[in-house]
């Protein structure tokens, strides 16, 4: 049985966005199913489930994962052939160490610039403590970078589970004009051009609902045309 992945708005649901890249960059079969936050599929969607109603949730014959990395490391080893993370161990250690730091940190910077794929380029002011985080995500990424990135435009050469831990990091810093040193934005710019993602934000574009605690300029919906 192929594995199931439901999925929230592809323009918000940033851990939705972390599993789906992770899932589809590594050529793991699986079926997305979205459902919109607040519908009635949505609510749907858990009933006779033993899992919290919330997603990213990853079903598997019998097993439920929710939660990103879970679904992550579950897809890893189910298919262990495909390359979900580095091939070289020191390499994954250091991205399995810095996507967990990604999952349980930088809460603040995540609340004040929420993942929004359809908002205009536009700078937003942010305290000392945001930009710590901010100063953080820039140390991993040039470290991994500086090691690690030779072979290729992401964090550990190829593209792999902890790009896609910080793919929507990368896309707050361009919605909202976070400056950046030249190795952050030229990562951003490889995060914004790779393939599974321009497909997710595309589709994010085209998405009619609209979820008012993400749009920071509410209520005033800033859009940028789809394409």
């Amino acid at each position: 049985m192929a594995l199931t992945l439901l999925i929230g708005n592809k323009n918000y649901s940033s851990w939705s966005l972390r599993a789906w890249l992770a899932l589809t960059a590594s050529g793991i079969p699986f079926e997305a199913r979205l459902v919109p936050f607040g519908s009635a599929e949505f609510a749907a969607a858990f009933e006779g489930l033993d899992a919290p109603r919330r997603v990213p949730l990853l079903l598997d014959d019998d097993v439920a994962v929710w939660d990103s990395l879970a679904i992550i490391e579950h897809a890893a080893e189910r298919y262990p052939d495909r390359p979900v993370w580095p091939g070289d161990r020191v390499a994954r250690g250091m991205a399995r160490a810095v996507a967990a730091e990604m999952h349980s940190s930088f809460h603040r910077l995540r609340r004040h610039l929420p993942m929004n794929l359809w908002r205009p380029v536009e700078t937003r002011a942010f305290d000392a403590d945001i930009g710590a985080e901010i100063a953080r995500i820039g140390e991993i990424w040039r470290a991994a970078r500086g090691r690690f990135g030779a072979g290729g435009d992401f964090l550990f050469g190829r593209f792999c589970a902890a790009d896609a831990m910080f793919a929507p990091v990368a896309t707050r810093f361009a919605t909202y004009g976070v400056p950046l040193d030249p190795v952050c934005a030229d990562y951003v710019a490889a995060i914004h051009a790779q393939p599974d993602f321009v497909a997710w934000r595309k589709a994010a574009l085209a998405e009619p609902w609209v979820e008012p605690h993400d749009e920071v300029d509410w209520p005033e919906v800033k859009r940028v045309p789809a394409a």
